[in-house]
């Protein structure tokens, strides 16, 4: 089965409500994917009064004089993604959104999307996780970035304890943006495969690497969910743009799924169709 695939816009609508629907649009119509995600976040609950007043690491990406005034202008009130959810409704592409922190997600359920994306940076924090365990019926996604062993194990159990579990898909993820190949370890989604896919719902592939060519590994490795971050171009103002796929490339990895999937299959004959005509010709006859 095809794997289910999410253009995850996140904050590359840079702020406007127009680019977030123009996004919308060309991840549904010319790219075909399953699923759009944006990103909410609570500024002054994620960052201390140093973090929110001190300038942007990275000036040139910057939104604002300070990294929590960056932080603010691109952020979408719960009103503007409810717009956006029922934008997506109406052109039949499903809304999602990552929840950072516990205001946050009690605003997101609040709307009841299809699923709801714990980015790795808050997979630790469980009140988010009692919190969506406890009041959301929905998926809960969650990538594995920058966590140990001993912690998967932790965050897997907790959704046992909570019979959550089958409602629980792990990504496979290498935080950085973008990540080179050699860090990408595709091998982890094996791993991950082998040790939870009969405990969780699904394993995933969260990519913030150069092109599409491991998405396709990660596919014939398990992984039945790929995420990939969408732009409509590499070089606008932000941090994810680099680490982002554009149309042409959305649209190419959506059909190189698509046919892998189509080829991923045993002869259900000792000779197909197609042979049948080429053994007559080629064949070594006694």
């Amino acid at each position: 089965m095809k794997p289910f695939i999410i253009a995850e816009i996140g904050c590359n609508h840079k702020g406007d409500m127009e680019i977030a629907k123009a996004l919308i649009l060309c991840a549904k119509y010319f790219c075909g994917v399953d699923a759009v995600k944006f990103q909410k976040r609570n500024n002054k609950e994620l960052l201390t009064a140093e973090e929110y007043n001190a300038p942007h690491p990275n000036p040139i990406n910057s939104y604002g004089k300070t990294y929590g005034e960056h932080r603010e202008f691109l952020e979408f009130t719960v009103e503007q993604h409810k717009e956006l959810k029922d934008f997506c409704e109406s052109h039949d592409i499903i809304y999602s959104t990552s929840v950072w922190d516990l205001t946050s997600a009690k605003e997101i359920v609040s709307l009841n999307p299809e699923f709801v994306k714990i980015p790795s940076a808050t997979n630790n924090n469980f009140k988010v996780l009692e919190y969506l365990c406890d009041n959301y019926e929905g998926d809960i996604h969650l990538s594995l970035g920058m966590t140990t062993k001993e912690e998967i194990d932790k965050i897997v159990q907790f959704f046992i304890d909570k019979k959550r579990n089958k409602s629980l898909v792990l990504y496979s993820c290498t935080s950085g943006y973008p990540v080179p190949y050699n860090d990408i370890c595709l091998l982890e989604i094996k791993k991950l495969y082998d040790a939870y896919n009969n405990v969780v719902k699904a394993i995933g592939f969260s990519g913030h690497h150069i092109g599409i060519y491991p998405d396709i590994a990660a596919f014939t490795l398990g992984a039945a969910v790929i995420e990939r971050h969408f732009t409509l171009n590499h070089n606008w103002k932000g941090t994810d743009h680099k680490a982002s796929l554009e149309p042409q490339e959305m649209r190419e990895l959506v059909e190189a799924l698509t046919n892998v999937d189509n080829a991923l299959a045993y002869k259900n004959v000792d000779l197909l169709d197609i042979e049948k005509v080429q053994r007559q010709k080629l064949k070594y006859k006694k």
